[in-house]
């Protein structure tokens, strides 16, 4: 059977979070050992969301806000100490941060803001290294 393209559009948030609610409601329990998957209207609308999302902090914001080393932002972006030197210097053959390494830093500046409201179940599929398939 042949997967179902998704409409590549925008989409608007706030339409997109009450047809999540509507369809939340109506929401069957998802049998467990049924791989892959099916990408329902739900997913479809959750993956539209996150592909149309800008989450992003730069190094030089990130660094001004947390007592933070180069060498911390390295560990956090999963690249070397050199990658990070570069995007503090003003030298033009420096490769400025990738979408990638500007997530990663909203996302732990997120989780340093943040850190006690989140639900400690959200936490540990975040945070915890264990297999998951």
């Amino acid at each position: 059977m042949a997967k179902q393209r998704f409409v590549h559009y925008p989409i608007d948030y706030h339409q997109a979070m009450e047809r999540l609610e509507q369809l939340g409601q109506q929401r069957q329990p998802r049998e467990e050992n049924l791989y892959p998957y099916p990408i329902t209207e739900r997913e479809q609308i959750l993956i539209r969301l996150y592909s149309y999302l800008e989450l992003g902090m730069t190094p030089q914001r990130f660094y001004q806000k947390w007592d933070l080393t180069h060498e911390d932002i390295a560990f956090i972006c999963s690249c070397s100490v050199h990658t990070v030197n570069g995007w503090f210097s003003t030298s033009r053959r420096c490769y400025p941060p990738t979408p990638g390494h500007l997530r990663h830093l909203a996302i732990m500046d997120f989780l340093l803001e943040d850190f006690e409201t989140i639900p400690k179940e959200l936490l540990d599929r975040l945070c915890l290294k264990e297999d998951r398939m």
